[in-house]
Protein backbone atom coordinates (compact mmCIF):
# COMPACT_ATOMS: atom_id res chain seq x y z
CA UNK A 1 0.00 0.00 0.00
CA UNK A 2 1.50 3.53 -1.12
CA UNK A 3 -0.01 6.28 1.04
CA UNK A 4 1.08 10.00 1.61
CA UNK A 5 0.93 12.74 3.95
CA UNK A 6 0.46 16.38 2.44
CA UNK A 7 0.94 19.58 4.75
CA UNK A 8 -2.09 20.31 6.69
CA UNK A 9 -4.05 17.24 6.48
CA UNK A 10 -3.84 14.68 10.19
CA UNK A 11 -4.78 11.39 8.11
CA UNK A 12 -3.13 9.29 5.18
CA UNK A 13 -4.35 9.43 1.33
CA UNK A 14 -3.95 5.87 -0.45
CA UNK A 15 -2.46 6.54 -3.68
CA UNK A 16 -2.89 3.90 -6.63
CA UNK A 17 0.00 5.15 -9.05
CA UNK A 18 0.12 4.81 -12.62
CA UNK A 19 2.62 5.30 -15.12
CA UNK A 20 4.91 8.08 -15.17
CA UNK A 21 3.53 8.79 -11.59
CA UNK A 22 5.22 11.95 -9.73
CA UNK A 23 5.27 13.10 -6.22
CA UNK A 24 2.94 16.35 -5.45
CA UNK A 25 4.90 19.43 -4.15
CA UNK A 26 2.65 19.57 -0.51
CA UNK A 27 3.56 15.86 0.12
CA UNK A 28 6.14 15.44 3.16
CA UNK A 29 5.91 12.02 3.68
CA UNK A 30 5.25 8.65 1.82
CA UNK A 31 4.63 5.54 3.64
CA UNK A 32 5.10 2.04 1.96
CA UNK A 33 3.44 -0.27 3.86
CA UNK A 34 3.92 -3.63 2.44
CA UNK A 35 3.82 -2.40 -1.09
CA UNK A 36 3.70 -4.47 -4.45
CA UNK A 37 6.68 -4.54 -6.67
CA UNK A 38 4.72 -1.69 -8.84
CA UNK A 39 4.06 0.72 -5.86
CA UNK A 40 8.45 0.57 -5.13
CA UNK A 41 9.14 0.94 -8.24
CA UNK A 42 6.90 4.04 -9.34
CA UNK A 43 8.67 5.95 -6.01
CA UNK A 44 11.66 4.48 -7.04
CA UNK A 45 11.18 6.43 -10.20
CA UNK A 46 9.79 8.92 -9.02
CA UNK A 47 12.83 9.51 -6.70
CA UNK A 48 15.61 8.12 -8.54
CA UNK A 49 16.26 5.79 -5.64
CA UNK A 50 16.64 2.46 -5.02
CA UNK A 51 14.85 1.26 -1.95
CA UNK A 52 16.45 -1.49 0.11
CA UNK A 53 14.36 -4.83 -0.31
CA UNK A 54 13.41 -6.79 2.83
CA UNK A 55 16.97 -8.76 3.19
CA UNK A 56 19.17 -5.83 2.58
CA UNK A 57 16.78 -4.10 5.69
CA UNK A 58 16.96 -7.29 8.11
CA UNK A 59 20.93 -7.43 7.46
CA UNK A 60 22.51 -6.03 10.97
CA UNK A 61 25.87 -5.00 9.36
CA UNK A 62 25.30 -0.55 9.38
CA UNK A 63 26.44 -0.59 6.10
CA UNK A 64 23.29 -2.29 4.87
CA UNK A 65 21.17 -0.22 7.67
CA UNK A 66 23.08 3.25 7.64
CA UNK A 67 24.52 4.57 4.10
CA UNK A 68 23.92 8.00 1.90
CA UNK A 69 23.43 7.64 -1.72
CA UNK A 70 22.34 9.90 -4.60
CA UNK A 71 22.31 12.78 -1.93
CA UNK A 72 19.63 10.59 -0.07
CA UNK A 73 19.86 9.44 3.75
CA UNK A 74 19.05 5.84 4.46
CA UNK A 75 18.25 4.72 7.71
CA UNK A 76 17.07 0.95 8.93
CA UNK A 77 15.84 0.94 12.61
CA UNK A 78 14.81 -2.11 13.79
CA UNK A 79 11.02 -1.16 16.09
CA UNK A 80 9.23 -2.70 18.72
CA UNK A 81 5.89 -4.14 16.58
CA UNK A 82 2.26 -5.35 18.18
CA UNK A 83 3.44 -4.97 21.99
CA UNK A 84 0.29 -5.68 23.20
CA UNK A 85 0.00 -9.35 21.25
CA UNK A 86 0.82 -12.57 22.48
CA UNK A 87 3.93 -12.47 20.43
CA UNK A 88 5.83 -9.15 20.26
CA UNK A 89 8.34 -8.69 17.69
CA UNK A 90 11.11 -6.66 16.35
CA UNK A 91 10.28 -5.85 12.49
CA UNK A 92 13.00 -3.17 10.50
CA UNK A 93 11.65 0.15 9.04
CA UNK A 94 13.53 2.06 6.81
CA UNK A 95 13.49 5.68 6.52
CA UNK A 96 14.78 7.71 3.37
CA UNK A 97 15.45 11.45 3.50
CA UNK A 98 15.69 12.97 0.14
CA UNK A 99 14.47 15.86 -2.27
CA UNK A 100 12.90 17.46 1.59
CA UNK A 101 10.61 14.27 1.45
CA UNK A 102 10.41 11.56 4.30
CA UNK A 103 9.71 8.12 2.87
CA UNK A 104 9.50 4.85 4.83
CA UNK A 105 9.47 1.76 4.42
CA UNK A 106 7.83 -1.08 6.32
CA UNK A 107 6.02 -4.82 6.08
CA UNK A 108 4.06 -4.16 9.60
CA UNK A 109 1.40 -2.26 11.22
CA UNK A 110 2.85 0.11 13.74
CA UNK A 111 0.78 2.12 16.39
CA UNK A 112 3.35 4.93 16.56
CA UNK A 113 2.97 5.39 12.94
CA UNK A 114 -1.19 5.75 12.61
CA UNK A 115 -0.93 7.86 16.07
CA UNK A 116 1.79 10.65 14.68
CA UNK A 117 0.04 10.39 11.09
CA UNK A 118 -3.27 11.27 12.79
CA UNK A 119 -1.81 14.45 14.75
CA UNK A 120 0.77 15.68 12.31
CA UNK A 121 -1.17 18.56 11.22
CA UNK A 122 2.23 19.41 9.20
CA UNK A 123 2.24 23.28 8.62
CA UNK A 124 3.49 25.22 5.60
CA UNK A 125 7.16 25.02 5.13
CA UNK A 126 7.83 21.69 7.16
CA UNK A 127 10.00 18.95 5.04
CA UNK A 128 10.54 15.24 5.38
CA UNK A 129 12.95 16.14 7.99
CA UNK A 130 10.28 17.72 9.97
CA UNK A 131 8.43 14.60 9.59
CA UNK A 132 11.05 12.11 10.13
CA UNK A 133 11.44 13.78 13.57
CA UNK A 134 8.47 14.29 14.79
CA UNK A 135 7.81 10.45 13.75
CA UNK A 136 10.90 9.41 15.71
CA UNK A 137 9.00 11.34 18.60
CA UNK A 138 5.70 9.19 18.29
CA UNK A 139 8.02 6.51 18.68
CA UNK A 140 10.06 6.64 21.25
CA UNK A 141 6.75 8.09 22.99
CA UNK A 142 5.28 4.70 22.25
CA UNK A 143 8.17 2.69 23.68
CA UNK A 144 8.48 4.61 26.66
CA UNK A 145 4.61 3.65 27.15
CA UNK A 146 4.85 -0.34 26.64
CA UNK A 147 7.93 0.52 29.29
CA UNK A 148 5.41 2.39 31.58
CA UNK A 149 2.92 -0.46 30.97
CA UNK A 150 5.26 -3.63 31.83
CA UNK A 151 6.27 -1.99 34.90
CA UNK A 152 3.07 -1.90 36.28
CA UNK A 153 2.21 -4.92 35.53
CA UNK A 154 5.89 -6.07 36.67
CA UNK A 155 5.07 -3.93 40.28
CA UNK A 156 1.92 -5.98 40.48
CA UNK A 157 3.88 -9.21 40.20
CA UNK A 158 5.79 -7.76 42.57
CA UNK A 159 3.08 -7.71 45.27
CA UNK A 160 1.61 -10.96 44.13
CA UNK A 161 5.11 -12.68 44.90
CA UNK A 162 5.55 -11.29 48.26
CA UNK A 163 2.20 -11.00 49.39
CA UNK A 164 0.53 -14.56 47.89
CA UNK A 165 -0.92 -16.51 50.31
CA UNK A 166 -0.20 -19.87 51.17
CA UNK A 167 0.45 -22.65 48.86
CA UNK A 168 -0.81 -19.65 46.35
CA UNK A 169 0.02 -20.88 42.46
CA UNK A 170 3.41 -19.16 41.26
CA UNK A 171 2.98 -20.35 37.53
CA UNK A 172 0.60 -17.15 36.01
CA UNK A 173 3.42 -14.71 38.04
CA UNK A 174 6.06 -16.63 36.48
CA UNK A 175 4.46 -16.57 33.58
CA UNK A 176 3.22 -12.68 33.60
CA UNK A 177 7.58 -12.36 34.49
CA UNK A 178 8.79 -14.34 31.48
CA UNK A 179 6.20 -11.94 28.74
CA UNK A 180 7.23 -8.52 30.94
CA UNK A 181 10.98 -9.75 30.35
CA UNK A 182 10.46 -10.48 27.04
CA UNK A 183 8.78 -7.06 25.82
CA UNK A 184 11.44 -4.67 28.21
CA UNK A 185 14.33 -6.73 25.87
CA UNK A 186 12.66 -6.53 23.04
CA UNK A 187 12.02 -2.18 23.85
CA UNK A 188 15.73 -1.82 24.84
CA UNK A 189 16.46 -3.67 21.53
CA UNK A 190 14.54 -0.99 19.76
CA UNK A 191 16.16 1.78 21.67
CA UNK A 192 19.23 0.54 20.66
CA UNK A 193 18.71 0.41 17.24
CA UNK A 194 16.89 4.07 17.33
CA UNK A 195 20.33 5.49 18.86
CA UNK A 196 22.37 4.20 16.50
CA UNK A 197 20.15 5.48 13.67
CA UNK A 198 19.80 9.12 15.45
CA UNK A 199 23.72 9.29 15.61
CA UNK A 200 23.66 8.54 11.97
CA UNK A 201 20.71 10.95 10.91
CA UNK A 202 22.94 13.94 11.77
CA UNK A 203 24.73 13.64 8.96
CA UNK A 204 21.68 14.02 6.60
CA UNK A 205 21.25 17.76 5.35
CA UNK A 206 17.96 18.39 6.31
CA UNK A 207 18.88 18.28 9.62
CA UNK A 208 22.69 18.78 9.40
CA UNK A 209 21.80 22.38 7.97
CA UNK A 210 19.06 23.56 10.22
CA UNK A 211 19.82 24.50 13.80
CA UNK A 212 16.23 23.57 15.05
CA UNK A 213 16.00 20.26 13.65
CA UNK A 214 19.92 19.40 15.20
CA UNK A 215 18.07 20.02 18.36
CA UNK A 216 15.48 18.33 18.24
CA UNK A 217 17.85 15.52 17.34
CA UNK A 218 19.68 15.97 20.26
CA UNK A 219 16.85 15.87 22.72
CA UNK A 220 15.52 12.48 20.84
CA UNK A 221 18.62 10.85 21.18
CA UNK A 222 18.93 11.60 25.30
CA UNK A 223 15.41 10.47 25.61
CA UNK A 224 16.52 7.31 23.54
CA UNK A 225 19.36 6.95 26.08
CA UNK A 226 17.65 7.65 29.27
CA UNK A 227 15.24 4.76 28.16
CA UNK A 228 17.40 2.91 27.36
CA UNK A 229 18.78 3.06 30.54
CA UNK A 230 15.21 2.85 32.15
CA UNK A 231 14.58 -0.60 30.68
CA UNK A 232 18.12 -1.80 31.75
CA UNK A 233 16.91 -1.03 35.40
CA UNK A 234 13.56 -3.17 34.62
CA UNK A 235 14.98 -5.96 33.02
CA UNK A 236 17.41 -6.37 36.07
CA UNK A 237 14.43 -5.94 38.62
CA UNK A 238 12.46 -8.56 36.77
CA UNK A 239 15.35 -10.99 36.84
CA UNK A 240 15.20 -10.09 40.70
CA UNK A 241 11.93 -11.29 40.80
CA UNK A 242 12.20 -14.42 38.73
CA UNK A 243 14.73 -15.39 40.89
CA UNK A 244 12.92 -14.29 44.32
CA UNK A 245 9.63 -16.38 42.97
CA UNK A 246 12.00 -19.30 42.09
CA UNK A 247 13.77 -19.15 45.73
CA UNK A 248 10.44 -19.20 47.12
CA UNK A 249 9.04 -22.02 45.54
CA UNK A 250 12.31 -23.61 46.84
CA UNK A 251 11.54 -23.17 50.34
CA UNK A 252 7.92 -24.38 49.61
CA UNK A 253 9.59 -27.44 48.35
CA UNK A 254 11.47 -27.74 51.24
CA UNK A 255 9.17 -27.16 53.42
CA UNK A 256 6.99 -29.88 52.18
CA UNK A 257 10.17 -32.21 52.40
CA UNK A 258 10.59 -31.23 56.05
CA UNK A 259 6.67 -31.99 57.51
CA UNK A 260 7.31 -35.37 55.69
CA UNK A 261 10.49 -36.30 57.24
CA UNK A 262 9.14 -35.32 60.17
CA UNK A 263 5.91 -37.81 59.90
CA UNK A 264 8.09 -40.51 59.03
CA UNK A 265 10.48 -40.17 61.98
CA UNK A 266 7.77 -39.55 64.46
CA UNK A 267 5.87 -42.56 63.94
CA UNK A 268 9.19 -44.37 63.76
CA UNK A 269 9.45 -45.45 67.63
CA UNK A 270 5.60 -46.00 67.59
CA UNK A 271 6.03 -48.59 64.83
CA UNK A 272 8.87 -50.43 67.11
CA UNK A 273 7.32 -50.47 69.63
CA UNK A 274 3.79 -52.28 68.21
CA UNK A 275 6.20 -54.35 65.94
CA UNK A 276 7.68 -55.76 69.38
CA UNK A 277 4.86 -56.59 71.02
CA UNK A 278 2.95 -58.33 67.82
CA UNK A 279 5.62 -61.01 67.63
CA UNK A 280 4.70 -64.21 68.42
CA UNK A 281 6.88 -65.56 71.79
CA UNK A 282 5.80 -67.39 74.23
CA UNK A 283 6.93 -65.83 76.80
CA UNK A 284 6.50 -62.22 76.91
CA UNK A 285 5.09 -60.73 80.30
CA UNK A 286 3.32 -58.39 79.24
CA UNK A 287 1.26 -60.16 77.50
CA UNK A 288 -0.58 -61.47 80.58
CA UNK A 289 -0.01 -58.25 82.83
CA UNK A 290 -3.68 -55.74 82.83
CA UNK A 291 -2.36 -52.78 82.64
CA UNK A 292 -0.14 -53.97 79.55
CA UNK A 293 -1.88 -52.91 76.18
CA UNK A 294 -2.54 -49.23 78.25
CA UNK A 295 1.24 -48.96 78.86
CA UNK A 296 2.51 -50.41 75.16
CA UNK A 297 -0.25 -47.21 74.13
CA UNK A 298 1.44 -44.89 76.27
CA UNK A 299 4.63 -45.63 75.22
CA UNK A 300 3.90 -45.42 71.98
CA UNK A 301 2.53 -41.95 72.73
CA UNK A 302 5.62 -40.71 74.62
CA UNK A 303 7.81 -42.17 72.01
CA UNK A 304 6.02 -39.95 69.09
CA UNK A 305 5.92 -36.75 71.05
CA UNK A 306 9.35 -36.92 72.57
CA UNK A 307 11.34 -36.68 68.78
CA UNK A 308 8.65 -33.56 68.19
CA UNK A 309 9.55 -31.75 71.23
CA UNK A 310 13.46 -32.34 70.02
CA UNK A 311 12.68 -30.74 66.68
CA UNK A 312 11.31 -27.25 68.23
CA UNK A 313 14.19 -27.51 70.66
CA UNK A 314 16.47 -27.61 67.54
CA UNK A 315 14.30 -25.04 65.77
CA UNK A 316 13.48 -27.55 63.03
CA UNK A 317 9.95 -26.57 63.42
Amino acid sequence: MLQVLRRGDAAFHIVSPEAGWRVEPDVVWIDLLRPTREEELAVEAALGLDLPTPSEMAALEPSSRLYQERGATFMTATLLARSAAEAPFGAPVTFVLAQGLLVTLRYHDFRAFTVFAGRACIEAGADGGSAFLGLLDAVIERLAQVLDETGHRVEEASSAIFERPKAGDFRPMLTGLAKAQSLTALARSSLVSLARMLSFAALAPQIAGAAEARAHLDSLQRDAQSLSEHASQQSAHVAFLLDAALGLINIEQNGIIKFFSVVAVVFMPPTLIASIYGMNFRVMPELGWVLGYPAALLAMLVAAVLPVLWFKHRGWL
